[in-house]
């Protein structure tokens, strides 16, 4: 029950934290006012860094949610010019992440990274469609046990300014493991194929939990 109110924080999230509470401290002695905003901050801060555990199916015919957060798009589309995938057709769910979702983003399948590739780029507004070409963003391509090529991509936003990728290539990943996080709002892409669609637009995803598709 605590870990459920009160979850670990994420690395990434020590020193914004240490500063929130450094400024609220000071705040004690100059506003009542000031001080109550920055406690409103520190809050925040600590729950948009927040790393709870999340329990996957363990189940390689499905996919779960890379992310948590709203779907805002599934469409059929060419693969990843970046990847050499663009004359591949694929499925790709897009995910936003507002500023109060978890940020930590999680492998869909078991399978072994094949491929990460860091695209500098604009920082637009993630729930864009242009977004997905234009953006800053980072590409990690999972190939399953069947050998299954599957995409995510990590998207900055208009607030996010840094991406955090937490795998290497050639790394062995178990279904909604770890792989990194997104600071301050921002959007994760998947491909996959040969896949039933389970999601539908505008449905709220739980990273490492909710099932997108399945064989």
């Amino acid at each position: 029950m605590i870990n459920n109110i009160f979850p670990k924080l994420h690395k990434e999230g020590y020193k914004f934290l240490a500063i929130s509470i450094i400024i609220t401290f000071i705040f004690l002695f100059i506003s009542n006012f000031l001080t109550i905003l920055m406690l409103v901050v520190t809050i925040w801060v600590y729950y948009f860094f927040r790393d709870p555990n999340r329990v996957s199916l363990n189940d390689d015919s499905f996919l779960v949610s890379p992310a948590d957060g709203l779907i805002t798009d599934i469409s059929e589309i060419n693969g990843p010019e970046e990847l050499g995938l663009e004359n591949k057709k694929f499925t790709k769910i897009s995910i936003f992440m507002n500023i109060f979702n978890c940020h930590v983003n999680r492998t869909p399948i078991t399978g072994i990274v094949k491929e990460i590739f860091y695209k500098p780029g604009k920082f637009l507004n993630a729930s864009l469609d242009k977004a997905s070409k234009e953006n800053e963003r980072n590409y990690y391509k999972i190939v399953t046990t069947k050998g299954e090529e599957i995409i995510i991509v990590q998207i900055a936003g208009l607030i996010a300014r840094r991406i955090v990728c937490e795998v290497s290539k050639d790394q062995n990943l178990n279904q909604g493991e770890r792989i990194g996080m997104i600071r301050f709002g921002s959007r994760v892409d998947l491909y996959f194929n040969n896949k039933k669609v389970l999601a539908k637009i505008g449905q709220n995803t739980v990273a490492g939990e909710s099932l997108l598709a399945k064989e």
